[in-house]
């Protein structure tokens, strides 16, 4: 392979080892630029997930909640099960949301020819994971407290959701640089973030579904690792690591992709803002 071929497998990690301050600086800014101005500051990070949590278990426990085998025996409870996977869609939904306006919303930056525009996702996969720390945190204080215990297997938890990162890096790249031509894509990421939650296994088990939907419960890019979350936090399981190899490896390759194609189009950023 080439010197040149190799490097477009490296590349969607070239801008956080070359460029790791200025990542460090721009995810501190992303991060406490949310919070500013209100009078808890950081401690949204805590209360939000909790409210969040609590409106969805009001909403979806009594109705949903006994479908859940590890329910109905009593081994968890209806929030934790559903807090396990609201983490994973957090996460990704945070990214989902925020990256069509990666570039169109820095014009500034933009029109500023030495600024590497290529790092712009790393800080919201950064700023992402900070948000699903506060969350993993909320969740573990809540299991002792619902359920009495903390499986040690949570301790695999970054391994589950890695993959995903990896992903939702891809999805950085790729609608950031679209957005910059299509403003409507940052119109349809909200939409297309409920679609994800409510046709993914987060609330009800694939098994309870008709046989003709399972399917797109399955295609779901969030239900798998949904899942291996839950094995993790609340079954006490060791992850898939096959599966998780498999997903990480089709994440990595479409975030290539996803990378090229920012490089192609960025040439012409600054002629569209």
């Amino acid at each position: 392979m080439s010197g040149s071929g190799a490097w477009i497998f490296f590349a969607p990690f070239d801008a956080l080892t070359t460029q790791r301050s200025l990542v460090w600086e721009l995810t501190k800014r992303d991060i406490l630029g949310r919070y500013r101005g209100a009078n808890f500051g950081l401690l949204w990070s805590i209360i939000s997930p909790f409210l969040m949590l609590s409106i969805y278990t009001f909403a979806f426990g009594t109705v949903l909640g006994g479908r859940w085998p590890e329910v109905e025996s009593g081994g968890a409870s209806f929030a934790i099960v559903l807090f396990a996977a609201l983490i994973v869609h957090g996460f990704f939904a945070e990214c989902l949301v925020k990256a069509p306006a990666l570039v169109a919303g820095q014009p500034a930056l933009v029109k500023r020819v030495v600024f590497p525009l290529d790092v712009l996702p790393w800080p919201m996969i950064l700023s992402a994971g900070f948000h699903t720390l506060a969350n993993l945190l909320v969740f573990l204080l809540l299991q002792i407290i619902l359920d009495g215990r903390v499986h040690l297997t949570a301790l695999w938890f970054p391994v589950v959701l890695a993959p995903l990162a990896l992903a939702a890096l891809a999805v950085g790249w790729a609608l950031s640089a679209l957005g910059a031509y299509l403003r409507d894509i940052g119109q349809i990421t909200p939409l297309l973030s409920v679609a994800l939650l409510f046709l993914s296994t987060a609330m009800v088990p694939i098994s309870v579904m008709p046989d003709q939907y399972r399917w797109l419960f399955s295609v779901n890019p969030l239900s798998f690792i949904m899942e291996q979350s839950r094995d993790v936090l609340v079954r006490g399981l060791a992850p898939d690591f096959a599966g998780l190899a498999f997903y990480a490896l089709t994440a990595f390759l479409v975030a290539v992709l996803a990378r090229a194609l920012f490089d192609r189009l960025r040439k012409g950023f600054a002629d569209v803002l």
